[in-house]
């Protein structure tokens, strides 16, 4: 496997371990024992675990923008925002993606270092600004849009099934999201 390969995968491995159990309760460590390589190659492959955390932090919202890229192609305005609202709903769907942004958030919050907040921060704002060029939404549009996804991110969180859902107001996306995985997966069980 060449390094670029090595890297992939740790990238992956990476998503997987800060999902589950956040930046301050992974150990570089565990990142390496998923890949299946030792601490020192993983420190050729990144100077440390900020930098990994950056990479699956990446990872993430790259996932997010190519899905909303894809829902809304050929479309525009309203119909591309439900097209994007679909697609995060489906994409939370996968666990790692839900639980991994959800650390995102904590971390950035909570971390000492300016740097990882302000990186965050820069992702997060990325997207707004994607879906905004993509849609035409206004601030009150776009503040709609990712407030429901927030809201999505706390239903799946909670194990709330899809049809328990649509109470909150997420008709669009109760068909998708009651495809969501059962919670018990989040830690393996």
């Amino acid at each position: 496997m060449s390094a670029e390969e090595r890297r992939e995968s740790v990238v992956r491995a990476a998503v997987v371990e800060f999902a589950r159990t956040g930046y301050h309760g992974t150990s570089t460590e565990a990142i390496a024992r998923r890949v299946g390589v030792s601490q020192p190659y993983l420190f050729r492959l990144f100077p440390g675990k900020l930098a990994l955390f950056q990479a699956a932090a990446q990872r993430c919202f790259e996932r997010m923008t190519a899905a909303f890229e894809q829902a809304a192609d050929g479309l525009g305005g309203e119909e591309a925002l439900g097209a994007m609202g679909e697609a995060y709903s489906a994409l939370v769907s996968d666990r790692d993606v839900l639980l991994l942004q959800m650390q995102l958030y904590v971390t950035a919050a909570s971390d000492e270092s300016p740097e990882l907040t302000e990186f965050v921060r820069g992702r997060w704002t990325a997207l707004w600004d994607f879906v905004r060029s993509r849609t035409g939404a206004t601030d009150e549009e776009l503040k709609s849009f990712f407030a429901t996804g927030m809201l999505i991110n706390t239903l799946v969180s909670l194990g709330i099934p899809g049809e328990d859902r649509c109470w909150a107001g997420l008709s669009d996306s109760c068909k998708l999201a009651a495809s969501t995985t059962d919670p018990s997966s989040a830690t393996g069980n």
